[in-house]
């Protein structure tokens, strides 16, 4: 099995994904990546870019066109391998890659977060199509339960579905944060002993529900609860405007883009943290990892149930969090009082979470990598 060559093709390598890549390689020596994009996808933060790590992969040129990344040299790489594997996002790449395997007559494995249809024209007319890779992989390893329930629906065999623990890498965002990095942090962002922070860290877009975490901030009307946003997004013009019409603009911190590896220190600074994800046409939050993230340093979450990693297991309502209604600011504003005027069950949450996150790790997330190709293998 160690001889087996496996293509495994995706957009890019970014942040998360480095270390994921690297154990993968280790368990499949024959494994190479190969991506087509820069790190430049609609739905990810353009500062991050794209990384590379010790693993064998190939970052090939293409041509950008809207969001299609056309790779014309895809085919002539990957064509002498045994088994292949394609994420779910690539217009162009997964039909490809799914055309090649049938090709050759190896198997394919499709790696999916999608747990609802998306309901853009193009989406639309190509579901068909969609649902012909879905139906006829053979297995397709998935973000979490959650996906792996959507699948069932639509018609997928569930001996074929492989359910990941969509992981980060733990030790990066569970270390320990220092006094002085803290206190440098309420220095620099004008934030006292006093004051409770409820903190978003992500896109700046509308997709993310951040209308409805401003409405719930507003109401919740308290001059020691500081709001901090962190990331960067177009839609920071009408959430500045929104906080300043009701006065509430000097209650809120808008941070900017930090590097992922300096995040920690703004998830120890948090009293809860909050992902307020909707559904759009075209966007239900595949997982969330920030929510991992901040589950490594122990903090309580709020999601809402637009969110994967709420939907697929890692948050749990009133055990290390609560799951709230999307686009219900009311429900919000409720369950961000219930923590925050109740310190222990903010430790007590936060304490389960880190025990909870423990369980979502990279081993794990490749062992059901594993798990896929060693089933394709023997078919």
């Amino acid at each position: 099995m160690t001889s087996t060559k496996v293509a495994f093709v995706v957009p890019s390598c970014s942040h998360y994904r480095v270390k994921t890549y690297e154990l993968l390689a280790e368990r499949w020596p024959q494994m190479k990546f190969y991506f087509f994009s820069r790190g430049d996808e609609w739905y990810v933060m353009r500062e991050l870019g794209a990384r590379a790590g010790n693993f064998p992969h190939e970052y090939l040129r293409s041509i950008k066109m809207g969001r299609w990344y056309i790779t014309p040299s895809l085919v002539s790489r990957i064509w002498n391998y045994d088994i292949y594997i394609s994420g779910i996002s690539g217009r162009f790449s997964l039909p490809l890659v799914y055309a090649t395997a049938r090709l050759r007559r190896k198997p394919f494995i499709l790696w999916s977060g999608i747990w609802h249809r998306i309901q853009t024209p193009f989406q639309r007319l190509f579901f068909p199509a969609t649902r012909h890779i879905y139906r006829n992989a053979d297995a397709i390893v998935t973000y979490g339960t959650h996906v792996e329930e959507y699948l069932i629906s639509e018609g997928v065999k569930p001996e074929r579905i492989f359910s990941a623990k969509h992981a980060i890498d733990n030790e990066v965002y569970a270390r320990s944060v220092s006094s002085e990095e803290l206190s440098t942090l309420r220095q620099r962002y004008n934030i006292s002993d006093t004051h409770k922070v409820l903190l978003y860290v992500g896109r700046l877009v509308p997709e993310k529900g951040l209308d409805y975490l401003i409405e719930a901030f507003i109401q919740i009307a308290r001059s020691d609860v500081i709001l901090m946003l962190v990331g960067t997004g177009d839609y920071e013009v009408k959430l500045r405007a929104r906080l300043q019409e009701h006065n509430a603009i000097n209650r809120a911190r808008f941070v900017g883009y930090i590097p992922p590896e300096e995040l920690p220190p703004f998830y120890a600074l948090a009293d809860v943290f909050v992902l307020p994800s909707i559904t759009t046409p075209q966007f239900k939050e595949p997982w969330g990892l920030v929510v991992n993230e901040a589950f490594n340093q122990g903090k309580p979450v709020i999601a809402t149930n637009a969110v994967g990693a709420a939907m697929g297991g890692l948050v749990q309502h009133g055990i290390n969090g609560f799951i709230v209604p999307e686009r219900d600011s009311a429900a919000l504003a409720k369950h961000i009082l219930l923590l925050l005027d109740d310190p222990q069950k903010c430790v007590a949450f936060g304490a389960a979470g880190r025990q909870r996150v423990s369980l979502w790790s990279n081993e794990a997330m490749i062992q059901a990598f594993s798990n896929a190709i060693e089933f394709v293998h023997k078919k």
